[in-house]
């Protein structure tokens, strides 16, 4: 990859005439949490609510006025695809998106929006990579990677030139990785602009081609991915990156989906703002990190999530922190137990959210019936003490699963 730092440098100046200006954000909150002082570069506020517009228009600045008029071809899991389309509409050339038939709505919607022609391809963003590359051939089309490209990765880097322009004092950059044009882009800026600095890769557990390329010193591709992180849901880091990301790259990290889950809650919680599941992957690292006071800069990478996913990612937070969880009854099918049940999670302050009465628990219906509650509570602590109230009053309670 280039190592002109005036490459990325003038990459950054020509992409701030469409990009929003997403100013660093101190966050009090995940800084008492890891023992640093962390930084957020929110990209989820972008104008097509990526980093992704980036790479695409930069990559398209550097195109001949003949590639650009046959058309461009990409494939993307969303992000990209919206940068590809909005940066297209600036150029005023026609642009087609494969996007994989997984793809939220939200973005297969707002890429539509940006006057792309949008085609559903595959399960998986590799499918869709290989319909796109396809169609390209057959219809003599510009094809625009989404990360395996050296000039979409420079523009990636302008990440990097905003936030050491804004933090020189930067310690630490966290990254999120999934082909690897972001962090390939961002780590060789910081790396020519300050050696010293730390960078640290970040991929969901289910999809961690970087960490076994890295292993087998050449790029690997998984036989199969399953994440939460659609973004980042790549089989294989781009080859072409491989090597800077090597040499620029000072450790890489894979977290499981409920930490992702538990970094969208704190952030919807504690910042009011809403963030990918792949662009929250640097948030979900911190615990895994020994920051040591260190300033640190975690790049938010998108914030395209469909209300369908949020929802789903809200419920599960809320359950693995003991906020709703159910617990399981048993009592004689009279009247008036019910009731009695109820004073007690109330006399508690336990908020009942959903009932089961089950009657064939037993052959002796008035010997045990069982009763499936669903409560809200504050957390593990509360949880307990209403566990504990069921069972000294007389109660078999016993905790199950939450299935809402």
């Amino acid at each position: 990859m280039n190592k002109d730092i005036k490459i990325f440098e003038e990459a950054a100046k020509l992409i701030s005439g469409v990009t929003a200006k997403t100013e660093l954000i101190f966050s009090s909150f995940l800084s008492e949490q890891n023992n640093a002082k962390v930084y957020l570069k929110p990209e989820n506020m972008q104008y097509t609510g990526s980093y992704k517009l980036r790479g695409a228009y930069y990559k398209i600045s550097t195109m001949s006025e003949e590639e650009r008029q046959r058309g461009l071809i990409t494939a993307s899991a969303g992000n990209h695809a919206q940068g590809v389309a909005y940066a297209a509409k600036e150029f005023g050339v026609k642009a087609t998106v494969v996007m994989p038939t997984t793809t939220p709505l939200i973005k297969v919607n707002r890429t539509k929006s940006y006057g792309a022609e949008v085609i559903l391809h595959g399960d998986i963003y590799d499918d869709a990579c290989s319909y796109a590359h396809k169609l390209a051939a057959e219809q003599n089309m510009t094809f625009v990677h989404p990360f395996n490209d050296i000039d979409v990765a420079t523009g990636q880097g302008s990440v990097g030139v905003e936030i050491l322009s804004e933090l020189p004092e930067a310690d630490v950059l966290i990254v999120p990785v999934g082909g690897g044009g972001l962090a390939a882009g961002v780590a060789t800026y910081a790396k020519l602009k300050k050696p010293e600095i730390r960078v640290i890769a970040v991929e969901p557990e289910g999809a961690a081609c970087l960490k076994e390329s890295l292993s087998a010193g050449t790029p690997v591709t998984l036989a199969h991915v399953s994440t939460i992180a659609d973004g980042t849901a790549v089989k294989t880091i781009g080859d072409k990156l491989f090597c800077t990301l090597r040499e620029n790259i000072d450790e890489v990290i894979s977290v499981p989906d409920r930490d992702i889950i538990v970094a969208f809650l704190d952030m919807v919680e504690n910042h009011k703002m809403i963030a990918e599941n792949s662009g929250l992957l640097s948030v979900a690292a911190l615990r895994h990190i020994d920051l040591d006071g260190r300033k640190v800069v975690c790049v938010l990478s998108g914030g395209n999530m469909d209300v369908i996913t949020m929802s789903s990612v809200i419920q599960q937070g809320l359950v693995m922190r003991d906020r709703i969880f159910t617990v399981s009854v048993q009592l004689p099918d009279k009247p008036g137990e019910l009731v009695l049940v109820s004073e007690i999670i109330a006399k508690n302050n336990g908020n009942v959210i959903k009932l089961e009465h089950n009657q064939f628990v037993s052959i002796n219906r008035n010997a045990a019936v069982e009763l499936q509650i669903t409560i809200e509570a504050f957390g593990t602590a509360h949880k307990n003490e209403i566990i504990k109230a069921l069972k000294e009053a007389g109660l078999s309670a016993a905790e199950v699963c939450v299935r809402l």
